[in-house]
């Protein structure tokens, strides 16, 4: 079975690229704080490939791996680019990278989907010495979540935090988003087409309350951004 945010993504990728504005800037920030010009690469939720069109250096290899066939197909193709169709979530993902070793591991926007943290980043960790990565965190949509009364889908900083410090030495920041909206419309358009928001859906009663009651013309983000080295 195909689980509800896989689905989700699959069905955005044709027009992700026009909708995510947030994630843009966010791969740009996490390619600029990585250090020292990594030559061997392995990207986690690779999407379409904004995080490899932002690296302006020439990688010996790079390792872009995504669930969603549909975002691997619009990945830059290269000689020195393998792209994989593959869940990190998965323990066919673990076997694809065992015994392999990368100067940098990175990701940016995906890992807060993750349905096990401690169990990638301990695998992660047998493969690289250094990360840089961000994640949303459940601050995201947070007035969204409280009109509906709903719990986010996305893990907190502080379980963030916690989990990371387990297997990297860490530097964390965090950063806040408003993206401005002319209507309503425009502003929960970009939700579902942005993949922002995972497999999160409201009931009909929810939606009609949110519709009636959110009063802000913008969308509230949260990003943590971490670079780390292993303990």
């Amino acid at each position: 079975m195909i689980n509800n945010t896989k689905l989700n993504f699959n069905k955005s990728a044709k027009d992700y690229d026009d909708f995510n504005i947030i994630q843009k800037i966010v791969s740009k920030a996490v390619v600029n704080d990585i250090k020292n010009k990594p030559q061997n690469i392995l990207e986690l939720g690779c999407g379409t490939g904004d995080v490899y069109r932002q690296i302006s250096w020439q990688t010996n290899s790079y390792k872009a791996v995504d669930f969603s066939q549909n975002m691997c197909d619009k990945h830059i193709k290269d000689n020195h680019i393998e792209v994989c169709c593959l869940d990190f979530d998965q323990d066919s993902f673990f076997d694809n990278i065992k015994g392999e070793k990368y100067d940098l591991v990175v990701s940016s926007s995906a890992l807060q989907w993750s349905k096990d943290l401690d169990k990638l980043l301990f695998n992660i960790q047998k493969t690289t010495d250094y990360i840089v990565m961000a994640l949303f965190t459940s601050n995201t949509f947070k007035t969204i979540f409280d009109i509906s009364n709903t719990v986010s889908p996305i893990i907190s900083i502080q379980e963030i935090k916690t989990t990371f410090g387990k297997y990297f030495n860490c530097d964390f920041e965090t950063h806040s988003y408003h993206l401005m909206f002319q209507n309503q419309k425009e502003m929960f358009n970009m939700i579902k087409k942005s993949g922002v928001s995972g497999n999160k859906r409201l009931n009909y009663k929810q939606a009609k309350n949110l519709w009636q009651n959110y009063s802000l013309d913008y969308l509230e983000f949260e990003v943590i951004y971490i670079t780390g080295r292993k303990l």
